[in-house]
Parts: structure tokens; C-alpha cells; sequence
């Protein structure tokens, strides 16, 4: 692919590292010129300096012909700014942005640009840790809001059709490790003794789905 990341900061550095590393063509932009130095000296990718809504510099950066355009600045506005651009003028296929602010980061989404909010994502994931810890999940979604928990069943539950599980908007069962084997549970599917099972969770349920598997346990 070919990827222009808007800022040369941490995140940007890090990302820009690891996308050459697997072989993209990669442009970095940035305002400040000194920028450059936190690339590695032999970076095989492009760094051009200007501000990253600045339409002759994205145009130097080959955004034309871009995959992907992530913006990554210490500024939300800058961000929000360079991520439309890149999305409405140059209809850039995948576009994404970080913002801290987690009102303007959902503003953002309403515009249909992805975006990690820092703060709201950190609050989710210090707040599972605290609380749920045995429930690490698997993957999240958004910032959070919606995340993939795998778990052993509990003794109790064996010969339980698995939609029993599912609460409406808040849980359900998405996948069975059986003996090895991974299968999508159709309706009528019983829990088995030792299935690893996949849940689909939101975030504000894990207290509901931890209180459900811990219920053997009465804890």
C-alpha cells in the first residue's frame, strides 16, 4: 500500500517504522523539518514538511494515488481537518484518525472517519483491567465499546443450548473451541464440558457476563 501518516511523533514513528518494515511505500508529513530526525537515518520511505490539510503538500505526498491516509498529529483540529480532506477531496480509502478529545472523536465518526480516541479507549481498558480481570478480552472495536472475551464454561452450564447465553444488545456467543476445533454454534447447539467459548460483549455488560460465568463459584 501506499500510506501518508500526518505527523512524526511517537505513534507516527512507530507506525511508519512498522509499515516499511512490512514493505509499504510510505510518506510522513510533517510540519517541523527536525521532525525527520526520529526516523531511522536509512527510513526507505518519503518525509515531506508542511502542514498535513495543506493540499499541495498532500499532493507532493502522492495522496492522489494514496491506499490509506492516517492522521496522527498532537492536534485533534489538524487531524479532523487532514483526515476530511483526505476522505472528500481525494476519496483516500481508508482514512483514520487519532483524536483525544472524545466528543470531537465522535463527531468524526458521524462523518464516517474511524478514529482512536486516546483517553476513552485508556478509561475502558484501566477500567477491565481493575475490574475484570479474568475476562481479558480479545480483541476490542470503537474505543472499546463493543470487545471479544473468551472463556472456559463452567461446569454448570454443560448441556445448555449456547442462545441461552445471549442477552439482547449486550451478549452473545459468537464462536466454540470444541476439542480442538473452532465452530459458529447454530440455534440448537448444547454446551459441551471443556468448550472455550467466544463472546461478544459490550463493554458496560462484562460485569453481567463475569457475574454469569463465576455463578458456580458463587462469587
Amino acid at each position: 500500500m501506499r500510506v501518508i501518516i500526518a505527523g512524526c511523533g511517537r505513534v507516527g514513528v512507530v507506525l511508519a517504522t512498522r509499515l516499511v518494515a512490512e514493505g509499504h511505500d510510505v510518506h510522513v508529513v510533517d510540519r517541523q523539518p527536525k521532525a525527520r530526525r526520529k526516523l531511522s537515518p536509512g527510513f526507505p520511505g518519503a518525509f515531506h514538511v508542511g502542514n498535513s490539510f495543506s493540499r499541495p503538500v498532500l499532493e507532493a505526498a502522492g495522496i492522489a494515488d494514496s491506499d490509506a491516509f492516517v492522521a496522527v498529529t498532537s492536534g485533534d483540529n489538524s487531524n479532523i481537518v487532514s483526515a476530511r480532506t483526505a476522505k472528500e477531496t481525494y476519496r483516500v480509502p481508508v482514512v483514520l484518525a487519532r483524536i483525544h478529545d472524545p466528543r470531537r472523536a465522535d463527531i468524526c465518526r458521524e462523518l464516517g472517519i474511524p478514529t482512536i480516541s486516546s483517553v476513552r479507549w485508556a478509561v475502558n481498558r484501566i477500567h477491565q483491567m481493575l475490574l475484570h480481570r479474568h475476562l481479558t478480552p480479545e480483541l476490542a472495536f470503537g474505543n472499546g465499546e463493543t470487545l471479544l472475551v473468551r472463556s472456559r464454561l463452567p461446569a454448570y452450564l454443560t448441556g445448555r443450548r449456547t442462545t441461552e447465553f445471549d442477552v439482547d444488545g449486550e451478549i452473545r456467543v459468537v464462536e466454540i473451541t470444541r476439542a480442538g476445533r473452532s465452530l459458529l454454534p447454530a440455534h440448537g447447539v448444547l454446551a459441551e464440558p471443556g468448550d472455550l467459548v467466544t463472546f461478544s460483549v459490550a463493554a458496560t455488560a462484562l460485569g453481567r457476563l463475569s457475574g454469569f460465568l463465576d455463578k458456580e463459584l458463587g462469587t
